[in-house]
């Protein structure tokens, strides 16, 4: 049997490829896993290293000149010297009919272009492995044959292989139902012994019949499906249950069909998931919906009333003077009046109709109204009612009122953009109408709309009068207290109304294009303002620059930042890029090329705010990111809130297993201070330390060496 576990994980691997780029990427990507590799740029030097040479494995490109991927895997398969060699056909096709047709053709798996790293690694192991395990029994029933005096000393050896693998393995009769062997490590994930496993019938492991198996096993077989994947459920002894991932293949052993599965437990991945899909899908201080899943609800939902001429009403709710309570009382009594709000809020709706929080102290509902508009205003009146008892807020009694804002569809509109941008007018309208109250969005409402323009044009003017300035918050190393590095935040002197803060205008910026330049000159202003330092006796400091979603996918980042270091001198290490979650999954391939060649300058890349978008943790391992900066909404609570505190220590361990640097932003007070020191956090910044100054003040600053009291 060692002989069979060393070609499952050394084997010879035969690349197929007419392009020469695709060969060598493939080939990179596989040595690191000890394969060795034989490339072939055409189906007919394919057929012919196979002729001189059986490789262990093929990875076949479809789409070829002259002879294609399909006739080279029927030649392949039609030679019964080389019909057992495993195929994983590559395609940039997804479509049935394709993936048919290499079935057809004799191709065990596929995998889509671009290749992911860890896919390519799993199924090339997988197949290598049961192709290893079934050329075992093959030779195996051969061996019983010629010397029956084998067999002992030979299952022996297959039993330590299969016992000293990760992976449960198990190997069933197809005719009778029970398991013929199974390896040490499927009897501790299930808690059976060996002798227990072999009385047990296969399907007392599953939730399906022994004859719905049994079809499973028939489809294996017709099949010859190599690489039958998929994630099941399965029972453990006492009552528990387990997720993996589970690999099942067919070969033949003299007149019976066994069946090989190679099992993995993805519990740990599968729980991790959910936890990021539960960060990126809902609020984590109210459990609604967060403003993404509320859109793509709100999306879904509009095709279905235009499927179903219904009438659809969308509500924008801000609480009246909400900062005062996160001022005067604090931010932990502001969050529990989120979530105490968010109670009251779903007493006022029906259980078909849908409440999400999109961010701050903005809530939002998309109401079906089978019977007209009026039941829009029935709901609005609830809402306000449901607001007039207090809230109890540490020890507080405190009396919150509401605007609401409403729109109609198809009244008003029929997209959600329009629509939610329609309800939010109405709902400044009911600001601006006293407070306490609530409008429907009408024709008339132009009033935000010129207020909106006059600051769309002030902020055109002051690009050209170059009326935007840089302010710096230190970030402190918590192992020394030290300064390390600054992040670069945008103001606005505007004339006649002083320093104007950055969420008065920044979001109109973001939502009119005009970021793309503005961020530019950011940029570039960072870059000058590290050369300055450079040359005096502050010497290089580290400065972080915000990259928004749309200067990074619409602007040319990559040419600004190469302008900036290269016409100040400076070392690409001095200048950190921080990015959204979001921005990065926008176009993931496009993502990945734009961060290695930033990472080529030597630039260094955050995710900002981690832990409130979206991002796959398969594609976070992927992207060449440095930091992971973990939002305030999770710092300010840390001491206060166990989940709160979960999260943080779970950001910390991931970054720190993925050799990433973690960075706390918003750190107001020691207790927060002390709680991230102890858990291993590497930076923090926020007002306990410094709020935001001008260049001159933290020149100063720099100067007489401020730190950070660690005692």
């Amino acid at each position: 049997m060692s002989s069979t576990v060393a070609t499952a994980t050394a084997g010879t691997i035969l690349i197929v490829d007419d392009e020469l780029q695709n060969r060598r990427l493939l080939e990179v990507l596989l040595l690191p896993e000890g394969y060795q590799t034989v490339m072939a740029a055409s189906g007919e030097e394919a057929l012919a290293i196979v002729a001189q040479q059986a490789p262990d494995l093929i990875l076949l490109d479809i789409m070829m000149p002259g002879m294609d991927g399909y006739a080279v895997a029927r030649s392949i398969k039609a030679d019964e010297l080389t019909s057992n060699i495993p195929i994983i056909m590559l395609t940039a096709q997804i479509d049935r009919e394709a993936r048919l047709a290499g079935l057809s053709a004799g191709a065990e798996e596929f995998l889509t272009k671009p290749v992911d790293r860890a896919e390519l690694w799993l199924r090339v192991r997988n197949l290598l492995r049961l192709k290893a395990y079934g050329d075992f029994l093959i030779n195996h029933t051969l061996m019983l044959e010629q010397q029956v005096q084998a067999r002992t000393a030979t299952l022996q050896r297959f039993q330590s292989a299969m016992d000293a693998t990760a992976d449960s393995i198990f190997l069933i009769d197809s005719a009778s139902q029970r398991f013929i062997e199974v390896n040490a490590t499927a009897c501790k994930l299930f808690g059976y012994s060996r002798e227990e496993f072999l009385e047990l019938a296969p399907s007392e492991l599953t939730s399906i019949t022994p004859e719905q198996l049994q079809c499973e096993f028939e489809a294996i077989i017709e099949e010859n499906a190599t690489g039958f994947h998929e994630e099941v459920l399965l029972k453990c002894n006492g009552g528990s249950q387990v997720t993996v991932e589970m690999h099942r293949h067919a070969i033949r052993s003299g007149d019976s069909m066994v069946i090989v599965g190679v099992l993995r437990d993805i519990s740990e991945r599968k729980l991790a998931e959910h936890r990021m899909y539960q960060l990126a899908h809902y609020d984590n201080v109210t459990g609604l919906p967060n403003r993404t899943l509320f859109y793509e609800t709100l999306a879904r939902m509009l095709v279905l009333t235009e499927e179903n001429g219904m009438t659809a009403a969308i509500m924008f709710i801000d609480l009246d003077h909400f900062k005062n309570i996160n001022d005067t009382i604090g931010h932990a009594a502001g969050d529990e009046l989120l979530r105490e709000f968010s109670s009251r809020l779903m007493q006022c709706v029906r259980v078909r109709d849908t409440l999400g929080r999109l961010g701050g102290d903005e809530f939002a509902v998309i109401l079906l109204l089978p019977n007209g508009p009026q039941g829009a205003l029935r709901v609005a009146t609830k809402i306000r009612n449901a607001l007039c008892a207090p809230f109890s807020l540490q020890g507080h009694e405190v009396t919150v009122t509401a605007s609401i804002g409403i729109t109609l569809s198809p009244d008003d509109a029929g997209d959600a953009d329009t629509l939610l941008k329609y309800a939010d007018t109405a709902m400044y309208q009911a600001k601006h109408a006293g407070r306490d109250t609530y409008r429907f969005f009408t024709g008339q409402m132009n009033t935000d709309m010129r207020a909106r323009l006059k600051l769309e044009i002030a902020l055109r003017q002051a690009i050209e009068k170059e009326e935007f300035v840089l302010y710096y918050q230190p970030k402190v190393e918590l192992s020394s207290g030290r300064i390390v590095g600054m992040e670069a935040l945008l103001r606005w002197e505007r004339p006649g109304h002083g320093l104007v803060a950055p969420n008065a205008f920044i979001p109109t910026l973001e939502e009119t294009g005009m970021i793309v330049k503005v961020g530019s000159w950011v940029v570039a202003t960072a870059c000058k303002q590290l050369a300055v330092w450079a040359s005096t006796d502050i010497g290089q400091v580290q400065i972080s620059v915000n990259v928004a979603g749309r200067q990074f996918l619409e602007g040319d980042l990559e040419a600004d930042v190469r302008a900036g270091l290269s016409d100040n001198n400076i070392s690409g290490e001095m200048l950190e890029l921080e990015l959204t979650e979001s921005s990065l999954m926008a176009n993931t391939n496009c993502t990945i090329s734009k961060l290695r060649n930033m990472k080529q300058l030597g630039v260094q890349i955050s995710i900002d705010d981690f832990g409130t978008g979206y991002s796959s943790l398969a594609y976070l391992r992927r992207f060449p990111v440095d930091k992971l900066k973990i939002d305030i909404a999770f710092i300010r609570n840390v001491i206060s809130v166990p989940d709160d505190a979960a999260i943080v220590n779970a950001i910390i361990g991931l970054a720190h297993n993925l050799q990433m640097e973690v960075v706390a932003e918003g750190v107001e007070t020691v207790a927060q201070l002390d709680y991230l020191k102890r858990h291993g956090c590497d930076q923090v910044q926020g007002y306990y330390f410094s709020r935001p100054l001008p260049a001159t003040d933290i020149e100063t600053m720099l100067r007489e060496h401020k730190h950070l009291n660690l005692v």
